[in-house]
C-alpha cells in the first residue's frame, strides 16, 4: 500500500485519510463539552496509532465544530502537529441570512475561510486545502493569485479540488504555477458511477450514468491524488446499519463478510481493498469515530483481493452482471 501519488508532496502520508466530519458533538449548535474533547483526543490517538496519519476537514462540518474541537486538541498537545498532516475544505456556505446553500470560491471567501480554520485548528499552516465543490460562478485567476500568496505567507502548502471533473480541473490548473494534488470525489462499493463509466463506454446501458467520462484518467495522467469519500458506504455493507435493510444490501453484506472471513480481515478491511485494488491508487477516506472501526479499516494493510473477488462484489454491488 505504497506508492501513492501523493507521497511526491506529502512524504510518508498514509495511504487511508481520516475524515473528520463526525467530530464536535454532531450537527447542531451545541457547545463543544468535555465528551467531544475526549473523543478527539481518542480518535487521533486511534488514527495516529493505526498509521493513518492524514486527517481531512472542511470549514462547515458540525458547523465549524470539527475544525473548533479538532484545534482544542491540538492546542493541549502541540506535538501531535508535526506527526500528521492536516487537509481542510472550503467554498460552501450554508444557508444564512444573507442567501441559500450556495458554493463561493471567491477570493474574499477563500481567504476568509483559510483564516478562520487556521484559527479554529490551532495551527500555523494548513497541508493541503481543497477547493470542496465547483463554483459556476469561480474565476480561476482568482483561485490561482489567492492560492499563491496564501502559500507565499506560508499559511496554505498545497491546493486540491473536490467534486470536480477533468476539464474544471484542467482550467483550474492551467493558471496555476505548481500542480494540483488531490481531487477527492465520491467512491464506494455503493457509489460506482465512477467505475461504471469505465465498463459501459458507448454502451446504451451506461446512458444515465452521471459522471464525466476520462475523470478518473485524468487525475491519473497528471499525478492528481484520488480521495474516495463515503468509502465506507455508511456501514450498510458491514454490519453497523441494518435498520430497513433490503434484500439486495443483505446479499452484498454477506458477501463482504464472507471475504473478510477468508481474508482473515475485517469487512471494512474488504471494502477500503475494493477501492484500494484499483490502479488509480485511490486513497479511500472514512468517517467512523468508533475507535474499534478505525483499527478494523487499518486492517486493509495486509489485504489484496484477487480478481476474481474484486468482480464479485462489483456484480453484487451492480445486481446483474457485466454487459
Amino acid at each position: 500500500m505504497t506508492g501513492l501519488p501523493l507521497t511526491e508532496f506529502l512524504p510518508n502520508v498514509s495511504p487511508i485519510v481520516y475524515g473528520c466530519m463526525g467530530l464536535g458533538g454532531g450537527w447542531n449548535n451545541n457547545a463543544i463539552t468535555q465528551a467531544d474533547i475526549q473523543q478527539t483526543h481518542e480518535v487521533i490517538d486511534t488514527a495516529l496509532d493505526n498509521q493513518i496519519n492524514y486527517f481531512d476537514h472542511a470549514d462547515i462540518y458540525t458547523f465549524g465544530k470539527a475544525e473548533s474541537v479538532f484545534g482544542k486538541v491540538l492546542a493541549l498537545r502541540p506535538d501531535l502537529r508535526e506527526k500528521m498532516y492536516l487537509q481542510t475544505k472550503c467554498g460552501i456556505r450554508l444557508e444564512d441570512s444573507k442567501g441559500p446553500k450556495r458554493y463561493d470560491l471567491s477570493l474574499a471567501w477563500i481567504n476568509y475561510s483559510v483564516e478562520k480554520s487556521l484559527t479554529e485548528l490551532h495551527t500555523d499552516y494548513i497541508d493541503v486545502l481543497v477547493l470542496h465543490r465547483p463554483d459556476p460562478l469561480m474565476r480561476v485567476t482568482d483561485i490561482a493569485d489567492t492560492f499563491h500568496k496564501l502559500k507565499a505567507a506560508g499559511k496554505v502548502r498545497f491546493l486540491g479540488v473536490s467534486n470536480m471533473q477533468q476539464h474544471q480541473i484542467s482550467a483550474l490548473q492551467r493558471v496555476l504555477d505548481e500542480p494540483l494534488v488531490v481531487n477527492q470525489i465520491e467512491m464506494s462499493l455503493q457509489k460506482h458511477a465512477w467505475l461504471d463509466e469505465t465498463v459501459y463506454t458507448g454502451n446504451q446501458d451506461g446512458k444515465d450514468i452521471n459522471f464525466t467520462p476520462g475523470t478518473i484518467e485524468y487525475c491519473n495522467q497528471h499525478n492528481v491524488q484520488i480521495q474516495a469519500w463515503g468509502s465506507l458506504c455508511q456501514g450498510i455493507y458491514s454490519g453497523i446499519s441494518t435498520v430497513g435493510q433490503s434484500d439486495a444490501v443483505t446479499q452484498i453484506s454477506q458477501l463482504v463478510a464472507t471475504l473478510a472471513a477468508e481474508y482473515n480481515t475485517s469487512p471494512e478491511a474488504i471494502l477500503l481493498s475494493w477501492l484500494m485494488r484499483h490502479p488509480s491508487q485511490i486513497q479511500p477516506v472514512i468517517g467512523t469515530t468508533n475507535l474499534e472501526r478505525i483499527k478494523a479499516c487499518a486492517q486493509v494493510a495486509t489485504v489484496s483481493l484477487s480478481r476474481e473477488h474484486w468482480y464479485a462484489l462489483y456484480v453484487s454491488a451492480k445486481g446483474h452482471e457485466l454487459p
